[in-house]
């Protein structure tokens, strides 16, 4: 009954593409209960019975291909799933996760949703500490992880299961051993929907890592909700740039795609080229094209009308994209970049989705099955600007159980009826969403209330700035004035012509009060996953400018 109301509330959202209306009006979610529910074994393994459309499609850097259809992703993760028993793993046992975008990562996806196991992933970015530390505070019981990685755990203790995929490695046990077997996987018992299945590491842009938990229903039942942002249908190739490891990664290379029945097509590269990445997108036929603001910046520095039959549906997500580059991206190829919003925490809550006016700047509407409420953080009431916050009754399925091991902030972001983001946005008239920062990074300068992001979305069109960072930067008479780390494009040398050029156009683009006043040229800091640490600058901001009488080495002002 769970997988029938799974798919019927898949149905009714790709009937409903295009119609927001009815599809906020009229969508629930399947109700799943406690009862039992396993995507891989309800979900898959049943589109994949005699399917030979392709589920999968990698290519290399150079030049060679793989493909896999469903039947065949169905029969070797049913492989995997009966070697790791074989091995001791069983259901609720922990596994880290240290794989590269290789088949062998799919199938252990699968592989561990239909034995029951909580996947930890875990990205390949990882140096040693924090490899030993996913399994330690992970609870692991069990690592597979490519040959090249397995250094990375050599601390661990050694009563873990070490799998490695790829060359041989002394004391790791061989996962190619389980394409050797042809004994159909027969599930030790039954998942139900409220089982966990994953846990998540945050990426950390403004503190530690959380522990995020999910179930076997809020990924994969609860990216219904991507898979409609995005506006995958079955047959669609979906190409997303997105490592292995984060919540991204689960976003749109498994759940949403797989959801539709669509191609999940990947491009591996060891240095990003814009210009091979467009001809591989021509080559293939790449439908759907989903891209972090990194990658959409890039982009728009080459040429891209060499692609000659852009995708249908192209998206971003993971910070909100800068009007200047929707606006270069619609010119070339006459498709707008739709903004998706969600977190680790929960799958897609607001977004542009098909079919719907696209306003400039902003990341849309609340998409079906999600309630969104604005809260003042000092009155706790509902405004036209404020904290985006989740509303819990009826709670959305996308939504995390909580953060695993920590019941004090669980209880914190989801007090009064609400889950916290921690993000604060403004909404208009209409219902339109438009970011402002997370809490921690909107400022105030003369008493009046800066976002980061509206600046750096104005420095973002001069020819100049390839990306941009603004922080609070100490001053004695206005408290604090907004200042710009920037990095510079091709043939802008980081000297005070270029800055004089950028204060120039700040000038004339942005209000006085919120005008940038001080800038830097400097690399960004990021997380592993590409994200901003706008942290780290305003900490380094707070050291640099202690004496009103000197301009730290470096910085220009204007």
């Amino acid at each position: 009954m769970t997988t029938t109301s799974f798919q019927a509330a898949r149905d009714f959202l790709l009937a409903h593409a295009g119609d927001y209306g009815a599809a906020v009006e009229r969508f629930r979610w399947p109700d799943l209960g406690d009862g039992e529910f396993n995507w891989a074994l309800d979900w898959f393994d049943v589109i994949a019975e005699g399917n030979d459309a392709p589920a999968l499609w990698i290519v290399e850097e150079d030049g060679s291909e793989q493909r896999f259809t469903f039947a065949e992703m169905a029969h070797r993760s049913g492989q995997v799933a009966t070697w790791l028993q074989a091995q001791g793993v069983r259901r609720g046992d922990r596994i880290v996760v240290m794989l590269g975008n290789q088949v062998e990562l799919w199938d252990t996806i699968l592989a561990a949703i239909k034995l029951g196991a909580v996947l930890i992933p875990a990205t390949p970015l990882l140096g040693p500490a924090d490899s030993a530390g996913r399994v330690a505070r992970g609870g692991a019981q069990h690592v597979i992880a490519a040959s090249a990685a397995a250094s990375k755990f050599a601390e661990v203790n050694t009563e873990v299961t070490r799998i490695a995929v790829g060359e041989p490695v002394e004391g790791w046990r061989p996962l190619k051993d389980a394409y050797d077997g042809n004994v159909g996987f027969v599930a030790e018992g039954k998942s139900k929907a409220s089982d966990t299945l994953l846990l998540y590491f945050t990426s950390g842009t403004t503190a530690q890592p959380k522990l995020v938990e999910h179930t076997h229903a809020s990924y994969p039942v609860g990216h219904l909700s991507t898979m409609y942002w995005i506006g995958l249908r079955p047959g669609d190739v979906h190409l997303n740039i997105s490592s292995p490891g984060w919540a991204k990664h689960a976003w749109s290379n498994v759940f949403a795609p797989w959801n539709a029945q669509a191609c999940v097509f990947i491009y591996n590269y060891t240095r990003f080229d814009a210009g091979r990445l467009l001809a591989e997108m021509q080559r293939c036929a790449v439908t759907s094209f989903c891209a972090p603001p990194t990658v959409w910046r890039m982009l728009i520095q080459s040429d891209l009308s060499a692609l000659a039959t852009p995708p249908r549906i192209v998206v971003g997500a993971g910070e909100p994209l800068n009007p200047e580059v929707i606006d270069r991206v619609a010119k070339a190829w006459g498709v707008t970049i739709r903004d998706g919003f969600g977190q680790t925490e929960t799958t897609v809550q607001i977004a542009n989705t098909p079919g719907q006016p696209v306003k400039p700047g902003s990341m849309g509407r609340p998409v079906p099955g999600y309630r969104i409420a604005l809260i003042d953080p000092t009155t706790g009431a509902e405004a036209d600007e404020g904290e985006i916050c989740v509303a819990l009754d009826p709670r959305p399925a996308g939504l995390m159980v909580g953060y695993h091991g920590d019941p004090g902030l669980t209880a914190e972001r989801m007090a009064d009826g609400y889950y916290h983001t921690g993000d604060v946005a403004s909404r208009d008239a209409d219902g339109y969403i438009t970011y402002v920062g997370r809490t921690d990074d909107v400022f105030k300068a003369s008493d009046y209330r800066i976002s980061p992001f509206e600046l750096e979305s104005v420095l973002i069109e001069h020819e100049a700035v390839v990306e941009a960072a603004v922080v609070p930067s100490p001053d004695p008479v206005r408290l604090n004035v907004p200042k710009a780390y920037v990095v510079p494009a091709e043939g802008w040398p980081p000297d005070a012509a270029t800055a004089d050029a950028i204060f120039a156009y700040a000038r004339e683009h942005m209000p006085p009060y919120a005008r940038i006043r001080r800038l830097e040229f400097a690399d960004l800091p990021k997380t592993i996953s590409g994200k901003i640490r706008r942290v780290e600058l305003r900490l380094a901001e707070a050291t640099k400018n202690m004496d009103p009488a000197t301009i730290p080495e470096g910085e220009f002002r204007g």
